[in-house]
Formats: C-alpha cells, structure tokens, sequence
C-alpha cells in the first residue's frame, strides 16, 4: 500500500447515523455532510450539542451543570442544536429486524457503497519509486 493509502481514505463514504446520537453523535455527521463526503444513511440525530460545565456539588448532593459551549459555523450561527444531523437516505432499524439479527441501516449504507464503487471505481496512486540516496 503506497503511504497516500496508509494515510487516507480515497474511496466511497457513507455515514450511518442514529437518532440515539448526541453530541460527537450530532456533530461528526453534520461536518461529514457539509464537507459532501458522502449520504447520511439512517434516522435524524437528536441534536445535543451544548457543552456542559459542571459547577460543583450543591449541599443536597445533587450538581448544577451549565451549558456553555454551543456550536456555531462560519456565519456565527447556532448549529446542530436541537436540530441534529438529518439523513440524506432514511432508513429505521425496525424492532423486528434487528430481533433477527438484522440491521437495516448498515444493509444500506452497503448497498449505497456497492452501487457507487460499481459506477465509479477507485484506486489507490501509484507510490512514487524510492529515491536512491548513494551515488
């Protein structure tokens, strides 16, 4: 494998997405589909992306955390929040098909990657020859 291959990935990408997915959950998928690597295959994302920041205990036991950290793009406008990242492709993992060991999402994020590898094959570059380093 040439040291561009080792290092990247120069072929098809799908992202497989849940809506049990917060956080990094919500944030990874958003940047993917706004850098255009690929569909989001699967269910809306549940959009919570403010950091917390816990302020110490209270004299109950209990903790107060404060969300401070919101997201934000190059607009300054609040991302991803309350909104999560939404599939391109929406596909649920029913209740009966994963009871039978099956899992719908990953079946068609495999698809999506057989049907664009079939349309447009990819291949590593060539490695460039070694140098010679004696005379």
């Amino acid at each position: 494998m040439s040291a561009v291959g080792a290092a990247s990935i120069l072929g098809h990408m799908v992202s497989l997405i849940s809506e049990t997915s917060a956080s990094e959950g919500d944030i990874f998928p958003y940047m993917f589909k706004q850098r255009g690597l690929g569909p989001l295959i699967g269910k809306r994302t549940w959009g919570g992306v403010v950091g917390i920041t816990d302020w110490g205990p209270l004299i109950d036991g209990g903790s107060v955390s404060v969300p401070q950290f919101p997201m934000n793009d190059a607009q300054v406008r609040f991302i991803v929040e309350g909104e999560g990242a939404t599939p391109d492709i929406e596909v649920e993992n029913d209740v009966f098909s994963l009871i039978d060991g099956r899992d719908p999402q990953l079946e068609r994020g495999v698809a999506e990657l057989e049907r664009a590898v079939a349309a447009e094959p990819k291949a590593l570059p060539q490695a460039a020859p070694a140098p010679i380093k004696t005379p």
